[in-house]
């Protein structure tokens, strides 16, 4: 129960790492509100911490809309009083173009979504983090940020600008006991890495091969693993780290 009493928002949540780590921190005792763009599958995650006897709330979230992000501070803030911890976690892969087929639009999109909605995540529940005494940001990079990989220009972009913000925010706030960090996953068994591939059973299997061969440890993580990265930051054991970057890769990095 390393997050009783605790109160948490969870940006795409409604599925793979997201639904992995609402049910997590519910079963750590944390109050967990769901914010997922397509409410079908955020009830399935509100449903499945319920019946493990956790608490948890569900919102409508579009992490691209201010509004929306708005809506869920005050959503939290009305059912339970307060917010304790802020995970955004809510990303799109992008379609894997070279920068020069990129268009605009496409580029906008993968920008708006993982990193503009990094930033109102993180803008809006500070103010309430703030009349609490304090409070945790935990934000989701992801290797890409670091090493390059053909075709994932505005995803790369947009993970790397994460880093960046989640140490900017972390110095502007730390005398405010506002803990601010970020995690660096590898590729993950979850919807997302299909999304990648484009549901295609060839392109499917030629990334299996290349995470075989590229990764050290050989395998995909397992949503719950990189969960558990999310909790220990999360927790009162992280007390003296901020602004840090947290690679759960399985070792790709290294090579």
């Amino acid at each position: 129960m390393r997050l009783r009493g605790k109160v948490a928002i969870i940006t795409g949540a409604g599925s793979g790492l997201g639904r992995a780590t609402a049910a997590l921190f519910a079963k750590e005792g944390a109050k967990v509100v769901v914010a997922a763009n397509r409410e079908k599958d955020g009830e399935q995650t509100v449903s499945l911490i319920k019946v493990e006897g956790g608490d948890a709330l569900l919102v409508k979230v579009d992490v691209t809309r201010a509004l929306d992000l708005q809506n869920a501070v005050k959503a939290v803030v009305d059912k339970y009083g307060k917010l304790d911890i802020m995970l955004n976690n809510a990303g799109t892969p992008g379609p894997a173009k070279l920068i020069a087929d990129t268009t605009e639009e496409e580029w906008h999109r993968v920008i708006s979504i993982n990193l503009t909605g990094v930033f109102l995540g993180t803008k809006y529940a500070i103010p309430e983090m703030l009349k609490g005494g304090g409070g945790v940001i935990i934000n989701v990079s992801s290797v890409a940020a670091l090493s390059p990989r053909r075709y994932t220009g505005a995803y790369s972009a947009a993970k790397a600008g994460v880093i960046q913000l989640t140490r900017v925010t972390a110095l502007e706030y730390a005398r405010k006991n506002i803990r601010v960090n970020c995690i660096l996953p590898g590729p993950i068994d979850t919807p997302f890495f299909t999304k990648v591939a484009g549901a295609d059973p060839d392109k499917i299997a030629i990334f299996k091969e290349q995470v075989r061969n590229e990764v050290p440890l050989g395998r995909f993580a397992q949503p719950e693993e990189i969960a558990q990265v999310a909790l220990f930051l999360a927790s009162d054991e992280a007390s003296y780290i901020t602004g840090a970057a947290f690679a759960a890769d399985g070792g790709q990095l290294l090579v």
